[in-house]
């Protein structure tokens, strides 16, 4: 099967970890299956659509591991959408309302008000010509609606017309078209909404699988009937459950601190937030999983749930601690050149910190005190402080390796008679000016004995 998916965000904001779902679950899916990833900026709102938006859309998904095979901005193609409105025009399928926003509202409630669905009346189809000629004269300009086939002879008369597909994720749905609004595809002021665009570009570019939102299942109905009306056969749709804040509120470009950006900013690594982004609200258990190729070996859209999925930005937090811990050092290996951390004592430094580590920027801080030791003189008593000096007289020769620590401590031990936490405490925070951290008995060789006897309070 050729499968070919396509990820539509709009430029006029930072895209979040829901966003990230949607990407991922049509990347996996396209990967999975030898298929092609469209990247295509739904920005045919050029009020609101902006390049640096575009911009840090791309470098988010590369960072995550997503490089589209093509990328498209609509805003290019708008000689194809209005050559596919006239073609809709021609054939009697769109036509034009000039109705405002508080009158369609008004209608709504009066509809609601008579038991009735609050859909479109297509009023707008009774005009005549001189009406609409009335209308225009008063300065309205026409929005225009697609006409839905949900009927036999009378548009006025609407019937149950059922659109069925196998979702990709939701196995069988059904849409009755005779409950649905004809929706407007292009606005009063000539601008394209989403459908018109999305649907043209869906049949032009080849897409097979259309994944998003379960948020659009109703509108896959009106989609499919527009395909159809533009002589195209409709992609294979599939919905996955939305992400939600713990308290269950929907995610928005609004939600700033989950900005793919923002998770990047505060050390959140990227197969951290694809692990979470992909597993939660899915039948498999949320876990880390170490890179794209290993979550794409076992996707399937299917394995969504059908309700929505609650984010809890502490499991992100726990994932990342879990990739960074279990972390080889050959991955970490340019992460730590690019810091300047590429001496011999690499390898070795890195199995020794990455335990102790929420994200990677802190390796930092300990390279420096491995390196140069406590950034502040270490807070000890009088007593600890002479029980650290007597404690460095008694350091072994070198070579040291990894049993140091215990030749070093149980002589301590037998000439001070200090043992657990009155031995351990003072000699951490002489050597690394903290509480706690990693294993000093992996420290220890890294220090040197040279290293170790500098740090004499």
């Amino acid at each position: 099967m050729s499968v070919t998916v396509r990820f539509a965000p709009s430029p006029t904001g930072d895209i979040h970890i829901g966003n990230v779902r949607t990407a991922l679950f049509n990347w996996l899916h396209a990967r999975r299956h030898g298929g092609r990833f469209i990247l295509r900026f739904d920005d045919t709102d050029t009020q609101r659509s902006r390049q640096r938006h575009a911009d840090a859309i791309q470098a988010d998904l590369h960072w995550l591991g997503i490089d589209p095979d093509v990328t498209v901005h609509q805003s290019a193609r708008f000689a194809t959408y209005a050559a596919a409105v006239e073609r809709l025009k021609a054939a009697g399928l769109l036509y034009p309302c000039y109705e405002t926003p508080d009158e369609l509202e008004r209608r709504r409630k009066l509809r609601l008000a008579r038991r009735l669905p609050p859909v479109y009346g297509r009023e707008a189809l009774m005009l005549d010509p001189a009406e609409r000629a009335r209308l225009e004269a008063e300065g309205r300009r026409p929005h225009w609606r697609f006409l839905l086939p949900n009927f036999a002879d009378d548009p006025q008369r609407p019937a149950r017309t059922e659109i069925t597909w196998d979702d990709i994720v939701r196995g069988p749905q059904t849409v009755d078209l005779a409950s649905l609004s004809d929706p407007v595809l292009v606005r009063a002021d000539g601008s394209y909404l989403y459908t018109l665009p999305s649907v043209v570009d869906d049949a032009e570019m080849g897409v097979s699988d259309v994944i998003r939102g379960d948020d659009h299942v109703t509108n896959t109905g009106a989609q499919i009937a527009l395909f159809r009306a533009l002589g195209h056969t409709p992609p294979r749709f599939g919905h996955h459950n939305l992400l939600t804040t713990a308290s269950g509120e929907g995610l928005s470009k609004r939600s700033g601190a989950l900005s793919v950006g923002a998770l990047r900013a505060a050390g959140i690594e990227p197969m951290a937030i694809a692990s979470l982004a992909v597993l939660i609200g899915t039948a498999r258990p949320v876990a880390p999983v170490a890179s794209l190729d290993a979550l794409a070996r076992d996707f399937d859209p299917a394995m969504a749930s059908k309700s929505p999925a609650r984010f809890d930005p502490a499991e992100l937090e726990a994932l990342n601690r879990a990739l960074l811990h279990a972390m080889p050092f050959d991955a970490a290996a340019p992460r730590l050149a690019a810091l300047g951390i590429a001496d011999p004592r690499a390898a070795p430094f890195w199995l020794a910190v990455r335990g102790n580590l929420d994200s990677f920027s802190e390796v930092e801080d300990w390279w420096r005190i491995v390196t140069r030791g406590p950034q502040e003189t270490p807070a000890l008593s009088d007593d600890d402080r002479a029980f650290v000096r007597e404690a460095l007289a008694l350091l072994p020769p070198e070579p040291w390796d990894g049993t140091t620590w215990r030749v070093w401590t149980d002589a301590v031990k037998r000439a001070t008679g200090r043992e657990g936490r009155a031995l351990f405490l003072p000699l951490r925070l002489a050597l690394t000016g903290r509480p706690s951290g990693p294993e000093l008995a992996d420290l220890l060789p890294l220090l040197g004995r040279e290293g170790t006897l500098a740090r004499r309070p």
